[in-house]
């Protein structure tokens, strides 16, 4: 909060508790010596976090090759007829775009320029049109191919491999990205479908909240054919691999990274500075998520050296409501942890130490995953330090106020409350998927 970098908070803060751990004989410093094998083992060696920099990499090509923008322009046309047709345009799209990008930023910017204007002008509430727009963005988080998904995968399967060891299962079937990806489709789906709902029930009841355009142009089937056409071929050769089993999500992120290239060079968006662009953006936050990983870590390896692990583990087992109270509990505390903390530390940081846990306790791994990713997808859109409302503040208009913008999203931020519910009372919805295609 104080404006220190995440990575280097985590790695200085573990280096004093250890410091002062080992002053007071509750923290043996020779523990600190399994740090490299850690970060060779589990990261420098993990084929499974190569993903991430190809998914970024796929992300930002497709944001620079202007795919979205004219899929939105075509999109908004088709659909302009309808009351609230310009919002469920830009969830269209932003389905679209997170299926095949992942990138919340690239998508809450690209619809914040491209859409909010024409939203305004079209005298839709200003609170509305903002939350349409950050809800939108946010889907990245749980509609596959996501990065948070890659990272929590990643987390749940050493966490689940740590459980499964303290209860003296040795061959337990591992948990992979893959599974979360198949099982995050149902539930991403029936979020669109929640703010679909949400934005017709509105548009229906307040029509001055979202109006229907009163002229619009005509769009021809096949213009809009060819502008929906590439991000699906991209979802289907990313995902359709994936879930075919013809390859793992590391190389399915390598298929979709060449596919964005192919793309951006068919709408001759391609060229040098592009590429150099491309790849400084991708560089940039392939280095802030590793950072990070490494700081987390060491916070981790100094947090079970201090005891901390066991003091969770106690903490749950005393809890009155068994399993049940956990759960909440940790939910509870991942969802305000979002209003100050980005998904990332989040991952990082508070998983490795209350998941081995909760999977211990008999939880479900891939529902666990997917309850998280949706909790995690709230911390976008929760004040102060919800990123989305960050990267919509910065591309709005000085008429469309602070205030209006956190007002606009508390209506999805309850939409996402009440996915997590569905998802506690119908797990299947994230278990389902997975185990039909096992």
């Amino acid at each position: 909060m104080m404006g220190y970098p995440v990575a280097f908070t985590l790695a200085s803060s573990a280096l004093l508790f250890a410091g002062i751990g080992s002053l007071l004989g509750s923290f043996d410093p020779n523990l600190l010596m399994l740090y490299p094998d850690r970060i060779y083992s589990g990261t420098m060696t993990n084929t499974t976090l190569i993903a991430v920099p190809l998914f970024v990499f796929m992300g930002v090509m497709l944001e620079r090759s202007k795919i979205a923008e004219e899929l939105l322009e075509r999109m908004s046309h088709a659909c302009a007829g309808m009351p609230a047709g310009l919002g469920l345009s830009v969830i269209l799209v932003g389905v679209l775009m997170a299926a095949s990008t992942g990138i919340v930023g690239a998508t809450v910017v690209t619809m914040g320029l491209m859409s909010l204007p024409t939203m305004l002008k079209r005298n839709y509430d200003p609170a509305l049109a903002c939350g349409t727009i950050c809800a939108t963005g946010t889907l990245g988080q749980i509609i596959p191919p996501s990065i948070a998904l890659v990272l929590l995968g990643d987390v749940l399967s050493s966490a689940y491999q740590q459980a499964q060891l303290k209860l003296g299962i040795f061959n337990a079937a591992p948990v992979s990205v893959g599974d979360l990806f198949i099982g995050a489709i149902i539930p991403g789906l029936v979020l669109v479908i929640l703010y679909i709902v949400y934005l017709l029930v509105t548009g229906s009841l307040w029509p001055n909240s979202a109006p229907a355009a009163k002229e619009h142009e005509y769009v021809s089937k096949r213009d809009l054919f060819f502008s929906i056409a590439p991000p699906i071929l991209l979802i289907i050769l990313v995902l359709g691999s994936i879930i075919g089993g013809a390859a793992t999500p590391t190389e399915a992120a390598g298929v979709g990274a060449l596919a964005a290239i192919l793309l951006a060079a068919t709408k001759r968006q391609l060229n040098i500075a592009t590429l150099r662009a491309v790849v400084r953006s991708t560089t940039k936050v392939t280095a802030m998520v590793f950072a990070i990983l490494l700081g987390a870590s060491l916070f981790s390896l100094v947090f079970q050296g201090l005891g901390g692990d066991h003091l969770v583990a106690q903490f749950f087992a005393d809890l009155p409501g068994g399993t049940f109270m956990a759960l909440l509990v940790v939910m509870l505390a991942i969802f305000f942890l979002g209003f100050i903390l980005d998904f990332i530390e989040i991952t990082f940081v508070v998983i490795p130490i209350i998941g081995p846990v909760l999977l211990g306790m008999g939880v479900d791994p891939i529902w666990l995953g997917i309850m998280i990713a949706v909790n995690l997808q709230t911390s976008f859109l929760t004040p102060p330090f919800g990123f989305a409302l960050f990267y919509l503040r910065g591309v709005a208009p000085e008429s469309v106020t602070t205030q209006e913008i956190y007002r606009g999203v508390l209506p999805f931020i309850a939409i996402q409350v009440l996915m997590m519910i569905l998802l506690a009372v119908w797990p299947t919805m994230a278990t389902w998927l997975p185990g039909i295609l096992h």
